[in-house]
């Protein structure tokens, strides 16, 4: 595990005991049991079929795929922009649209087929990472070589293109208000979260956030901000207006990803070192349980990355980008239901019911 961090440029040479202790705290937090009550923590999803389509973003192959849900089967694969990353799925459910971090645009495809209907220019250097595709039609995302983020309005229509800057270094995941009007950024280089007023302009507010702030989500009411910090190995409660923070949880090793589950009630950790999930309370703003996805020996294997809930609520989707896998797990249980495919390094997730 030292070897995998010391490649991905994560932990620094002045912290040597720090990977010790870090093993011995999640040792320990691996022997707590599931609350007997486990099952109220979200409706079971053992007991319902899966519905819908998952489409993955091929990292490494430079590939989009389409997963039917029910079947478990990949039903369509289509060469993809180079490197694409994150995904993010039209409000109708028609279109998903494609961050190319190796590039310059923002991809649209059809999730029928996988057709591709249109591609968005953001501009030199872009490399668009983070996206979001709004409930009020518009796309959002982060472009991390030009330290900004774009808002594209109208994207199957006019597709007007704003851009504002953070500031900041390695803009990387994005999160958007309910009312479109504020966006929020993780900014990996400069260790700060990111406020930008989308609809005044005015001047972006930043703070730093512990070691290498990288996951953002923000509550479905819109009053918490939750930024997972992977070299910190914590999670954090911000309130998204004042940037204060109101509360940090210890997390498990290396939590590169958060979201937090449809209905608000719970925020979820992927933890890549340790190949787990840290399940937060939101009201109490405590570490609930944890669910073991693989074990720490497998953890550098598999590279469980992206995370993602059923529209439902009822399942967690992570991504194991070195074993070309997605993981689905019945959150209610924490049990590992299957294991989808994940061709080409898959990255990037999005879900259509």
């Amino acid at each position: 595990m030292l070897g995998m961090r010391l490649r991905m440029g994560i932990m620094r040479p002045e912290n040597p005991n720090r990977l010790f202790m870090m093993v011995c705290s999640l040792a320990m937090a691996a022997c707590v049991p599931v609350p007997e009550n486990a099952a109220d923590q979200g409706a079971s999803a053992a007991s319902t079929e899966a519905k819908g389509a998952l489409f993955v973003a091929g990292k490494f192959a430079n590939t989009l795929s389409k997963v039917d849900l029910s079947s478990g089967e990949e039903v369509a694969q289509v060469a993809s922009c180079a490197n694409p990353h994150e995904l993010a799925t039209s409000p109708n459910d028609k279109f998903v649209a494609l961050a190319c971090y190796g590039g310059t645009s923002v991809d649209i495809f059809r999730t029928s087929d996988l057709g591709k209907v249109r591609s968005v220019e953001l501009g030199e250097n872009a490399r668009p990472h983070g996206i979001v595709w709004h409930p009020n039609g518009d796309l959002y995302a982060t472009a991390e070589g030009r330290q900004s983020i774009f808002w594209i309005s109208d994207p199957m229509g006019m597709a007007e293109i704003f851009e504002y800057s953070t500031g900041q270094r390695g803009t990387h995941m994005v999160a958007v208000a309910p009312n479109g009007n504020t966006a929020w950024t993780t900014d990996l280089g400069s260790r700060t979260v990111t406020l930008v007023d989308l609809k005044t302009r005015r001047a972006p507010r930043s703070i730093e956030v512990g070691e290498e702030p990288e996951g953002i989500a923000l509550s479905p009411d819109g009053e918490t901000l939750w930024v997972s910090a992977r070299g910190s190995d914590k999670a954090f409660a911000l309130d998204p207006q004042s940037l204060k923070i109101r509360g940090e949880v210890a997390t498990g090793d290396f939590p590169l990803r958060i979201v937090v589950r449809p209905q608000g009630d719970y925020a979820v950790t992927s933890d890549l070192a340790d190949g787990g999930l840290t399940v937060i309370d939101t009201s109490t703003l405590e570490a609930v349980r944890r669910i073991a996805v693989s074990s720490r020996e497998e953890a550098e294997d598999r590279f469980q990355v992206t995370i993602l809930f059923s529209p439902d609520g009822s399942r967690v989707y992570i991504a194991e980008t070195r074993a070309n896998t997605v993981a689905e797990i019945d959150f209610a249980t924490g049990k590992v239901l299957r294991r989808l495919p994940g061709s080409g390094g898959g990255d990037g997730m999005a879900i259509t019911d």
